[in-house]
C-alpha cells in the first residue's frame, strides 16, 4: 500500500515539473554481504517507485577523511534530496560512526540519525524532521490495526539510536503512555505483561515469552537474530527478540520474522525520501536557483567605482558556487570572493538543456568606450535580482597593461560592478601570469632551439635531445609525433639512418619568418622592438624581436576557444611559431613544448567564478584582443553556465569593440568553434558616440567634452545614427534579434534618448530602450532585460557570414563589403605572398580574424558614420593556427601599448588604515 501511495505521489511530482525525479544515494564503505543485501532491496524498491537512486561504494581502505568528502558533495547535489549512509562501515581504517552521520545535511538524513533530527524528535517537532525507518515504519504498522495510540501503555525494549530511542520518542508524542526497559530491567516481565503495545528491539533471540505478552496486545518484533536449526540447509533459521509462536496465541497483532517490520523500514526510507522531494519542491522549483540577492544603496551623486565596490560585502565564493548548483567539489576557491570552476562541472551536466544565449556589442565606441561592460553587468542584475531569472554573465579579465595605463578597470562601472573590482582588475588567479609564462617558455625554446642547431653535429643534437638513460634510448611521446610527421614510422631510436636523423634534429628555422613574440602584461612602449642574444656566451647570435602585450599572445586566444584540457593541448601543438628554410611551418610540437604548455596552463583553463554587486554570478575567463584575436571571453564559461542555467535561464556574454570587430568574431569564430547558437544581440549605443559620428568634435581621454555633447543637438545625433543603422544591419545579416539598449548619461536630454530609440526601430531593431543602470544598477536596466526577454522568445535564424571553404580573398571580401561597407579590398604584396603560402600549408580553410581599427567602420580611424564606396587596404596576414584564424592587418596598430603622460596608476595607492586599494582603477 505504501509504496502504491508513493509511486503515484511520484507520478504527479513529474507531471506538475516534466524532467524531475525524487533523488536517493546510498553510500556504502566495504562490502559487507548483509550491506549488500540490504542496499539492493533498497535500489529495487526506488526503481519500483520511480525514485532515482545512486548507489556510491567506497572501499574498505576509504578514511573518515574520504567518507567527509563524499558526504559534503551529496549534501550539496540538488539532484540528491535523500541519502544515507549504510551501518555499519567497514573501513580498514578508524572512523567515527558519529561524526559522519552528523556530516548528513539534516534536510536529506532521512534515515534520521544525525543529532539534529534526533533533537526535533525529542523535543516533539515532527513536522520539521525526519524520523528514523524502522521507528516510523513501526509506527504506521501500529496505525494500521486501527487501534488508537493515545491513552496507550506502551513498551519498549531497547534503547538503540536507531530504533528503541526514536520509537520511545515518537509513541510519547503520539499520547501513549511509554516505559523503556532494556537488559538491566529486573522486572522485565511484568513490565511486558503492562503493555497495550509492545515493540521489542533488544537484539536477543525469543527473549520475550509468550506467556509474558498481555491478552490482545499489538507486538512489534525488531529482531532478526540466527537460531541452530539442524533441517535447515545452512543450518540456522531467522527469529525474532519474541517467542512468535507462543506470543502470537495472546497478541491481537504481532509482525513475523522475516516479512515484518523489514520490508516497512524499506518502505519508510522511500516514504522519507518523497517527502524530502515535496519538501524541495515547495522551497525550490526545479532549476530554480535560490540566490540572495544584495540590496544596493544607491547614492546622488554616484561616489566612484572603486568607492561603490569596496561598500559592497560581496558572499562568500562557496555561497556563490552554492546557489547555482556548483557542488563543492567543482569549486577551488581563492580566497573569500573567487573561485576555480573544474570543468568535471561540465561533464555532470551534459545532459541538462542549455539557456538563453545573449551576446552585449555595440555602435562604433568613441576612444573612452559606451558602456558594454556596464550594460552586461546591468542587464543580468536587472534579469537576476529584479526579474528572479537564473542567470551568468560571462566576460573577459582584463590587461593589467591598460588598468594601470589610460583606460582603467574593466569592472564594469557606477551600480553595474563585477566585484571586489581590485581583485578582477589585478591578477584574479594568476591566468594571464600563466600565459605569460607559457609564451615565452616558446619564445625560449625558439632562440635556443636555432642556438644549439647552429653551433652542433647532427649527431650531438641527436645524442642531446635523445639521452642514453642507465644504457637505453627512448623517443618521449613527442618526438614519436614529430617523427610520424616526417614520415619515419620507427621507434626505436638506434634504427634512424642519418638522413632521418637529419630531418628529426633539424627545424631548420629561417629568423626572418618567426612570428612568435615575447609577451608582458604591462604597457610598455620602448619594447616594442628590441634587439636579442647580445650576451658574448650567445656567440653573436643576435636578432631583433619585440615584446607584446600578454593578452595578444596566441595562447590566450586557445584559452579562449578551448573546449576542454585534450583541445587546448591540442591546439598548443598545432601553433605555429615560424617556417623552416624550406617554407614548411614549424610548430609548438615541433619544438617539443606542447606537454610543458598544458602543464603551466591546467589551472587556468578553468573559468573563474565571481559574482556583480547585486549577488548574480560571473564568469571571468580569458581577455583575447579584439583586433589581432576575436575579442571574447572563454568557450568553457559560456558551455558551463548555459547548463547551469537551465533551458529557461540567460547566459549574458560580451563580444570586444564595436559590432562590426567583436560581434562579427563572436559569430564566425567563437559560435563556430563552439557549437553554440546565440538567442539574441544587445547592441549599446550612446547620445554621445552617435553625436561623435553624425560631425561632433573628437572625442579625448582626459579632455572635457566639447558643448555639442553637453547640449542639445538632434540634427547632429541623426545625422550620427547612420552609424547605429549600419550596426543594427550588421546583426540582422546573423539572423538574430537585435535589442538596442541606449546608456543614458546625465548630459542626454529626453528628446535625444527618445530620437534613438526611435531610429533604431525604424533600423530594424527588435526592440530599442532607455537604460539607467549605471546609476541605478539592475532596476535601470529593467526594460532591457524584459525586451531581451521578448527578443529570446522570438525566431532566431542564425548563419555565418561565410563558408571556411571559400578561398582567403574571397572570405575577407565578404567582410569588408558586407560588415564594413567597403567597396572592395586591396592585399598588398606581403598580404598576397602570405595568402599564397598559408594555403599552400593547409591553413587557407581557417576562418578570418580581421585586425582593424575598432574607432571606425573602416580602416581610417577618421572616417566616421557608416562609411561606403571605401577599399580596405590588407597590410599583412598572419596566421594563429592553434586558435584557428587567420588574422589580416588592416593598417598598422602596436600590440604593445604605451602608458599615457599620467597613466591611471598615478591614483592607485593603499589605503594607510585598512591595507585595501584605493584608486580610481
Amino acid at each position: 500500500q505504501v509504496r502504491d501511495r508513493l509511486k503515484q505521489q511520484v507520478v504527479e511530482m513529474k507531471e506538475r515539473f516534466p524532467g524531475f525525479r525524487p533523488g536517493l544515494a546510498i553510500l556504502q564503505v566495504g562490502n559487507r554481504d548483509d550491506s549488500n543485501l540490504y542496499i539492493n532491496m533498497k535500489l529495487k524498491a526506488a526503481a519500483e517507485i520511480g525514485i532515482s537512486a545512486n548507489h556510491i561504494k567506497l572501499p574498505n581502505t576509504a578514511t573518515e577523511a574520504d567518507v567527509l568528502k563524499c558526504i559534503a558533495s551529496l549534501n550539496a547535489d540538488p539532484a540528491v534530496h535523500g541519502f544515507i549512509v549504510q551501518l555499519p562501515l567497514d573501513s580498514d581504517k578508524p572512523i567515527n560512526t558519529e561524526k559522519i552521520t552528523n556530516a548528513v545535511a539534516p534536510e536529506k538524513d532521512v534515515d534520521g540519525l544525525s543529532s539534529i533530527n534526533a533533537g526535533k524528535l525529542s523535543r516533539g517537532d515532527l513536522g520539521d524532521c525526519f524520523i528514523p525507518c524502522t521507528p516510523k515504519g513501526c509506527m504506521e504498522l501500529i496505525r494500521q490495526t486501527g487501534v488508537q495510540v493515545t491513552g496507550k501503555r506502551a513498551v519498549v525494549i531497547g534503547r538503540s539510536k536507531i530504533v528503541g530511542a526514536p520509537m520511545h520518542d515518537l509513541l510519547l508524542w503520539n499520547n501513549a503512555t511509554v516505559t523503556t526497559c532494556h537488559s538491566k530491567t529486573s522486572t522485565l516481565a511484568e513490565e511486558v505483561g503492562k503493555a497495550d503495545i509492545l515493540v521489542v528491539a533488544a537484539g536477543k533471540a525469543e527473549m520475550v515469552k509468550g506467556e509474558w505478552i498481555k491478552p490482545g496486545a499489538i507486538v512489534i518484533d525488531c529482531g532478526i537474530n540466527h537460531v541452530p536449526d539442524s533441517t535447515k540447509a545452512s543450518g540456522k533459521r531467522v527469529v525474532g527478540d519474541v517467542a512468535y509462536n507462543t506470543a502470537k496465541e495472546k497478541a491481537s497483532y504481532i509482525t513475523p520474522v522475516p516479512g515484518g517490520v523489514g520490508p516497512m523500514t524499506v518502505a519508510m526510507l522511500m516514504q522519507s525520501t518523497v517527502e524530502s522531494a515535496q519538501r524541495f519542491l515547495e522551497k525550490f522549483q526545479p532549476g530554480k536557483w535560490a540566490v540572495q540577492y544584495n540590496q544596493l544603496n544607491l547614492k546622488m551623486p554616484v561616489p566612484s567605482d572603486i568607492e561603490i565596490s569596496q561598500s559592497c560585502v560581496p558572499k562568500p565564493i562557496e555561497q556563490v558556487a552554492s546557489e547555482v548548483g556548483l557542488l563543492p567539489d567543482e569549486v577551488e576557491p581563492y580566497g573569500q570572493t573567487k573561485a576555480k570552476v573544474q570543468l568535471s562541472a561540465l561533464n555532470r551536466l551534459k545532459n541538462q538543456p542549455d539557456g538563453k544565449y545573449v551576446v552585449v556589442t555595440g555602435i562604433t565606441p568613441t576612444p573612452l568606450g559606451e558602456g558594454k561592460s556596464t550594460t552586461t553587468v546591468g542587464l543580468v542584475q536587472a534579469l537576476g535580482a529584479h526579474l528572479h531569472q537564473n542567470v551568468f554573465a560571462c566576460v573577459r579579465q582584463p590587461s593589467q597593461g591598460p588598468t594601470f595605463g589610460i583606460k582603467g578597470g574593466a569592472a564594469g562601472g557606477g551600480y553595474c560592478q563585477v566585484v571586489p573590482m581590485e581583485e578582477f582588475n589585478l591578477h584574479l588567479t594568476g591566468d594571464i601570469h600563466a600565459i605569460t609564462a607559457a609564451n615565452n617558455l616558446v619564445a625560449a625554446a625558439i632562440d635556443a632551439r636555432m642556438f644549439h642547431e647552429l653551433t652542433q653535429s647532427d649527431q650531438a643534437l641527436y645524442n642531446r635531445l635523445v639521452p642514453s638513460v642507465n644504457g637505453v634510448r627512448k623517443f618521449s611521446d613527442i618526438q614519436i609525433r614529430r617523427l610520424q610527421k616526417l614520415g619515419i614510422n620507427k621507434t626505436d631510436p638506434t634504427a634512424l639512418t642519418k638522413e632521418e636523423i637529419n630531418a628529426f634534429v633539424r627545424l631548420d628555422i629561417d629568423p626572418g619568418t618567426i612570428t612568435w613574440q615575447r609577451v608582458l602584461d604591462t604597457n610598455d612602449r620602448f619594447l616594442r622592438k628590441i634587439t636579442i642574444g647580445q650576451s658574448p656566451t650567445e656567440k653573436g647570435f643576435s636578432r631583433t624581436a619585440q615584446f607584446d602585450i600578454t593578452v595578444s599572445s596566441e595562447i590566450m586566444a586557445v584559452l579562449a576557444l578551448a573546449d576542454g584540457l585534450d583541445d587546448m593541448k591540442k591546439r598548443f601543438g598545432r601553433m605555429v611559431v615560424a617556417s623552416s628554410k624550406k617554407g614548411q611551418p614549424v610548430t609548438a610540437d615541433d619544438l617539443g613544448v606542447t606537454g610543458a604548455l598544458a602543464v603551466l596552463m591546467k589551472d587556468a583553463i578553468k573559468p573563474n567564478l565571481m559574482q556583480t554587486l547585486e549577488g548574480t554570478p560571473v564568469f571571468v575567463h580569458a581577455g583575447p584582443f579584439a583586433n589581432i584575436a576575436h575579442g571574447n571571453s572563454s568557450v568553457l564559461a559560456d558551455k558551463i553556465a548555459l547548463k547551469l542555467v537551465g533551458k529557461d535561464g540567460f547566459v549574458v556574454t560580451e563580444a570586444g569593440f564595436g559590432a562590426d570587430i567583436g560581434m562579427e568574431k563572436f559569430f564566425d569564430i567563437k559560435c563556430r568553434y563552439s557549437g553554440l547558437r546565440p538567442h539574441v544581440v544587445v547592441l549599446v549605443a550612446t547620445v554621445r558616440a552617435l553625436k561623435m559620428h553624425g560631425g561632433g568634435p573628437a572625442v579625448t581621454a582626459g579632455v572635457p567634452l566639447p558643448k555639442e555633447y553637453t547640449e542639445e543637438n538632434l540634427q547632429l545625433l541623426a545625422n550620427g545614427c547612420s552609424n547605429l543603422n549600419k550596426q543594427i544591419q550588421n546583426a540582422r545579416l546573423f539572423g538574430v534579434p537585435v535589442v538596442v539598449a541606449v546608456n543614458a548619461f546625465k548630459t542626454d536630454t529626453k528628446a535625444e534618448l527618445a530620437l534613438v530609440v526611435q531610429k533604431a526601430k525604424e533600423a530594424g531593431a527588435f526592440d530599442a530602450v532607455e537604460c539607467t543602470h549605471w546609476a541605478e544598477g539592475g532596476k535601470g536596466a529593467l526594460a532591457l532585460a524584459r525586451a531581451v526577454q521578448r527578443a529570446s522568445q522570438a525566431p532566431s535564424n542564425f548563419r555565418f557570414l561565410y563558408n571556411t571553404e571559400l578561398p582567403v580573398v574571397d572570405k575577407i571580401r565578404l567582410i569588408a563589403q558586407q560588415v564594413y561597407g567597403a567597396r572592395d579590398v586591396e592585399l598588398l604584396p606581403e598580404a598576397q605572398e602570405k595568402v599564397a603560402i598559408y594555403t599552400k600549408q593547409g591553413f587557407g580553410n581557417l576562418p578570418i580574424c580581421m585586425a582593424k581599427t575598432h574607432l571606425s567602420l573602416s580602416h581610417d580611424p577618421e572616417q566616421k558614420g557608416a562609411p561606403t564606396g571605401f577599399v580596405l587596404p590588407i597590410r599583412d596576414i598572419r596566421a594563429s593556427v592553434g586558435a584557428g584564424f587567420l588574422y589580416p592587418l588592416v593598417g598598422t596598430m602596436s600590440t604593445m601599448p604605451g602608458l599615457p603622460t599620467r597613466p591611471c596608476f598615478y591614483d592607485i595607492d593603499l589605503d594607510p588604515v585598512s591595507g585595501g586599494v584605493n584608486g580610481l582603477f
